[in-house]
C-alpha cells in the first residue's frame, strides 16, 4: 500500500550531534565556556533575567495549587509510569521540572546572544535539563517500587554496578550484558573462510546457501569504526545470509583493529588494501567485475576507491555500488559543531597522533551523548536505580565492541568534515590520484534513515547527487543501524522512494511514495540485475592462489 507523506510529517534532517562530533570530539572546556557565557548573560541582562524568573515563579505557584499547565510528550518514556500523573507529589514535581525547562529555553531564545551562542546554549541547556530530570533520582516511582519489592537489595545491586562501571566502563552505564554473546558462536556465525589477509584487512568468503548463484560477487565493506559483523548478527537479522540465500556470491571485509604502530594508515592506505581485496574477489570467482557495498565510513571508502579506479581507467572492475547511511557530502548544520573551531580540530588531530590512534571508547562516549536519554539516562535508571542487569541485545553488544582509528585516518576524516572535498572535482586525492565522483558512472543504490542521528538523511541524499551513473535513493523510516538491519517480516519496516532526484531533499520527500515493508527486497531485485547470469553453485571456497585459511569470523575481529 502506498500513500503520500503528510506535509506535517517532514522529518528534521539533522540532529544535535552526529558523525562529525564523534570524529572531532567535544571538549569539556568548550562546554564550560558556554556555561560561563550564560552566566555572564544573566548579569548583562538583569531585567530580562528577572522577567523570566518572575514568569517561572508564577508557573511554579500554579503548579503548587495543582494546575498542570505543561503537557508531557507521550513518547517520553521517562514519565510513562502512571504515578507521574496520578500522585499529587509526582505530578507537581514533574510539572515544576517542565516549567523550569521551558522557561530556561525561553530565556535563551529571547536573549540578545548571537545566533551561534544561542545554538550552543540550547545544546548545553538540553544536556543539563536531561541530566537533572526527576526520573534520574531514587525518588523515581519505578525505583521506589523496586526497592520495596526487592527488600532493599536493588540499591545494593545498583551500587555494585555503579562501582563496576566506574572502574571498567569509563564511568558510563553499561548498555548490554556482554556475557550473553560470543563472536563466532551466536554472532558472526555464518559459515565461511578467510581467503586473503593483508596488514589492514581479512577477506572472508561465505559458503553458498542456494542451488544457483550469480556470476558477479558482492563485496561488503563495513565502516572502519566498527567490527564487520553488524552484517552478520543473529540468523534472522543477518544481511549476509539474506544475500547468500538469494544466490549472491558474498565476500566481506573484516578490518584490523589498529594500534599505535599503525598511526600512519590513512584513507589512501585503506583504499589500497580494499583494491587488493577487489582483485582477490575477481580472481576467486572468475568475474571481471564486482558489486561493492559500503556502510557509513565504508561508503566513503568505496567511493574513494571508485574515484581512484576511474582516474586509473580501471573503473570497469566495479559493476555497481550500494551505499548504506553513507555521507560523501559532509556539510551538516549542527549546534554541537559550533564548538569545533580551528583550534579544536588541530587539537583533536594532535592528540590522536600522539597516542597513535583515536580510541573507540572516546567515540562511543560522544555517540552516547547524541541521545543521552536513550543511551545514558535510560541505563542509569535501569542499572543503578532499579539494580537490574542491562539487556542482552545483539546490536548493543556490537555497538560496544569498540575499535580504534589510526591517527592518519582520523586526521583524514577531520579534514573531510572540514573541507567537504568530494563536492568538487579534485578536492580529494587518493593514492596520488585526484577524485571526481561525477566521473564515477557506476550505477548506485543509496539508503538513508529518517531518524539517523549519525549521518543525517539529507546529507546522505546530497551525497547521492554527487555520483555519476544511474542513481537510486531510498529513505528508510529508521535510525542509523536499523536502516541497515531491516529484514523482511519486520512489522515496523517502511520506507520512502521517489525516482526523481531533485536538488532539494525536502522537495524530494514531499513527492515521495510511502511503502510498507523492508527495502531489502527492492535492493535484492536491483542487485540481481547487476550480478550477471546465474549458474550452478560452486561449493568450494577460495582457489589455488588464494586457499582457504581460518574459518570465519577470522582473527582480526577478535583483536581488542
Amino acid at each position: 500500500m502506498r500513500d503520500k507523506p503528510r506535509s506535517g510529517s517532514l522529518p528534521a534532517p539533522a540532529s544535535v550531534m552526529n558523525a562529525q562530533n564523534a570524529v572531532v570530539g567535544l571538549r569539556g572546556r568548550d562546554l564550560l565556556s558556554t556555561v560561563r557565557t550564560l552566566a555572564l548573560q544573566g548579569l548583562k541582562q538583569p531585567v530580562h533575567s528577572a522577567r523570566h524568573a518572575l514568569a517561572l515563579g508564577g508557573q511554579l505557584g500554579r503548579v503548587l495549587l495543582g494546575d498542570t499547565p505543561h503537557k508531557v510528550n507521550p513518547q517520553d518514556a521517562r514519565f510513562a509510569d502512571p504515578t507521574w500523573q496520578l500522585n499529587p507529589f509526582y505530578r507537581r514535581s514533574l510539572q515544576a521540572y517542565l516549567a523550569w525547562q521551558k522557561q530556561l529555553h525561553s530565556w535563551i531564545d529571547e536573549s540578545d546572544l548571537s545566533a551561534d551562542d544561542r545554538a550552543r546554549a540550547r545544546f548545553v541547556s538540553t544536556l543539563l535539563s536531561d541530566a537533572l530530570s526527576p526520573s534520574n533520582t531514587l525518588l523515581n516511582p519505578l525505583a521506589l517500587k523496586e526497592l520495596f519489592n526487592s527488600g532493599g537489595s536493588s540499591v545494593f545491586r545498583g551500587l555494585g554496578q555503579l562501582v563496576d562501571d566506574l572502574l571498567h566502563n569509563d564511568g558510563l552505564p553499561s548498555q548490554v550484558s556482554k556475557q550473553a554473546f560470543e563472536v563466532g558462536r551466536n554472532l558472526a556465525s555464518t559459515p565461511g573462510v578467510v581467503v586473503f589477509r593483508n596488514d589492514l584487512l581479512e577477506l572472508i568468503q561465505y559458503k553458498p546457501m542456494s542451488e544457483k548463484q550469480y556470476a558477479r560477487p558482492l563485496l561488503i565493506v563495513p565502516p572502519q569504526i566498527n567490527k564487520y559483523y553488524i552484517f552478520d548478527l543473529s540468523n534472522d537479522k543477518s544481511f549476509v545470509q539474506y544475500a547468500l540465500k538469494n544466490g549472491l556470491q558474498t565476500f566481506i571485509v573484516s578490518w584490523r583493529n589498529p594500534d599505535a604502530r599503525h598511526r600512519e594508515w590513512g584513507l589512501s592506505s585503506y583504499v589500497q588494501a580494499l583494491e587488493e581485496a577487489v582483485d582477490v574477489c575477481r580472481a576467486i570467482t572468475g568475474s571481471k567485475e564486482v558489486n561493492l557495498m559500503g556502510a557509513c565510513a565504508g561508503g566513503l571508502t568505496i567511493a574513494a576507491l571508485q574515484g581512484h579506479l576511474q582516474a586509473k581507467r580501471q573503473l570497469r572492475k566495479v559493476a555497481s555500488a550500494t551505499y548504506m547511511v553513507s555521507m560523501l557530502d559532509s556539510q551538516i548544520d549542527s549546534p554541537a559543531m559550533l564548538f569545533a573551531d580551528e583550534q579544536t580540530l588541530e587539537s583533536a588531530k594532535r592528540r590522536s597522533y600522539q597516542q597513535g590512534v583515536l580510541d573507540g571508547r572516546d567515540m562511543a562516549k560522544v555517540f552516547a551523548w547524541m541521545r543521552p536519554n536513550d543511551l545514558i539516562w535510560n541505563y542509569w535508571v535501569n542499572n543503578y536505580l532499579l539494580g537490574k542487569q542491562p539487556p542482552a541485545f545483539d546490536i548493543l553488544y556490537w555497538n560496544n565492541d569498540n575499535t580504534r582509528l589510526p591517527a592518519a585516518l582520523h586526521g583524514d576524516l577531520i579534514d573531510f568534515f572540514k573541507h567537504n572535498p568530494l563536492t568538487r572535482s579534485g578536492g580529494l586525492e587518493i593514492c596520488g590520484t585526484p577524485i571526481d565522483l561525477q566521473k564515477v558512472t557506476v550505477d548506485s543504490f543509496s539508503v538513508a534513515g529518517i531518524n539517523d542521528h549519525i549521518t543525517p538523511w539529507d546529507s546522505v541524499y546530497r551525497s547521492t547527487l554527487l555520483l555519476g551513473g544511474n542513481r537510486r535513493f531510498l529513505l528508510s523510516n529508521s535510525g542509523h543501524i536499523q536502516s541497515i538491519l531491516n529484514p523482511p517480516g519486520n512489522p515496523k519496516a517502511n520506507y520512502y522512494e521517489n525516482g526523481k532526484l531533485t536538488s532539494d531533499p525536502r522537495a524530494w520527500y514531499y513527492d515521495a511514495q510511502h511503502v510498507q515493508g523492508s527495502w531489502w527486497p527492492q535492493w535484492l531485485d536491483w542487485i540481481q540485475q547487476h550480478s550477471g547470469e546465474q549458474r550452478d553453485t560452486l561449493t568450494s571456497l577460495g582457489n589455488p592462489h588464494y586457499p582457504a585459511m581460518e574459518a570465519a569470523p577470522g582473527t582480526y575481529v577478535h583483536v581488542r
